[in-house]
């Protein structure tokens, strides 16, 4: 199950990102996280102590290497130069399985606080007036479209702050969205904004608040979040610990690991629905050809469509012998 973390900067979503891939590992699933924020900060928040530094390839730094490797034998796709984020897998093309023994994980997978972790890369001074940070999640995007995962496997996204995500069709690749938000005005502003975006596409949308500090806090979510308040975080003294290098004795407290088992639990719920995953891969992709990517490459980027090929759990069984 593919989860994204989205939500105001400041909300807390990459320190819940962190707490749910943690989460998910300590109860012994297979897990990556992915840090695809244009502030890198989930490496620190899975090892707040600082024993860990990610060292690993970041996946900007590598994405030519990975479109050669996804596009394997596809005829469809010419060369590295002709495939851009958004092109789909087709016959021929090479998948991947989570954590799979292939370069895309051998290289840029770094295990940090006992998870999994792969990262986007930071803003370079060269990017400045040059680029924006959605080239560099395009490897993020390549990465889903290429992966078939199955039940108990999770992928957890920290993704850009604010409505910004809707800038690219990586917001249509996830089974759940989770948008974290705290109990103000401003907090909720951004829920509005994806969720009037995610139901032009269908997109599920569960709000976690978080830094509730009590009844006036949870009824203010209430009112403005209504159904979609999936659960809430109350203020973390043992986080606030972690975050500042203290020691402390236990763990997290009872509420908020409750929390994190309601997360799982919802997305959990959520069937993997393929044929929506494929429509939309094909929808963005078309999108993206017509805007610039046939300009960009020279090529007529919707011939990359396959039409015969499906992404689907029957996928599963042929990976795992491929591997």
């Amino acid at each position: 199950m593919r989860v994204a973390f989205v939500g105001k900067g400041g909300s807390g979503k990459t320190t819940l990102s962190a707490l749910f891939a943690r989460h998910l590992a300590i109860s012994g699933a297979q897990v990556v996280a992915i840090d695809g924020d244009i502030n890198q900060h989930l490496a620190e928040a899975l090892s707040p102590g600082g024993g860990s530094a990610f060292t690993a390839l970041p996946l900007s730094a590598g994405v030519g290497e990975i479109k050669d490797y996804l596009r394997g034998q596809n005829p469809r796709i010419a060369s590295r130069e002709a495939m851009i984020k958004t092109t789909p897998p087709g016959r021929g093309s090479r998948l991947l399985r989570l954590l799979g023994d292939d370069p895309v994980h051998t290289r840029h997978v770094q295990h940090i606080g006992g998870v999994p972790l792969m990262v986007t890369g930071v803003f370079e001074e060269s990017d400045l007036g040059v680029s924006c940070y959605h080239s560099k999640l395009g490897a993020v995007e390549l990465y889903l479209n290429h992966l078939v995962d199955g039940p108990g496997e999770y992928v957890v996204v920290d993704m850009t702050a604010g409505a910004d995500a809707f800038a690219s069709g990586l917001f249509t690749r996830f089974d759940l969205t989770v948008l974290v938000a705290e109990p103000t005005r401003k907090g909720v502003s951004v829920y509005r904004q994806y969720r009037d975006h995610a139901r032009e596409f269908g997109i599920t949308i569960a709000v976690v608040g978080n830094k509730v500090t009590g009844e006036d806090d949870l009824l203010f979510l209430k009112e403005h979040v209504g159904d979609d308040l999936l659960a809430y975080c109350v203020h973390s003294p043992w986080v606030r610990a972690q975050e500042q290098g203290r020691r402390t004795d236990g763990d997290l407290e009872p509420h908020n690991l409750r929390t994190l088992s309601e997360l799982r639990a919802a997305v959990d719920a959520r069937p993997r629905d393929w044929d929506a995953s494929q429509r939309h891969a094909v929808e963005f992709h078309l999108r993206n050809a017509a805007a610039r990517g046939d300009r960009s490459t020279g090529s007529d980027l919707a011939q990359q469509v396959d039409p015969a090929f499906r992404l689907n759990d029957s996928l599963l069984q042929l990976t795992e012998k491929e591997a």
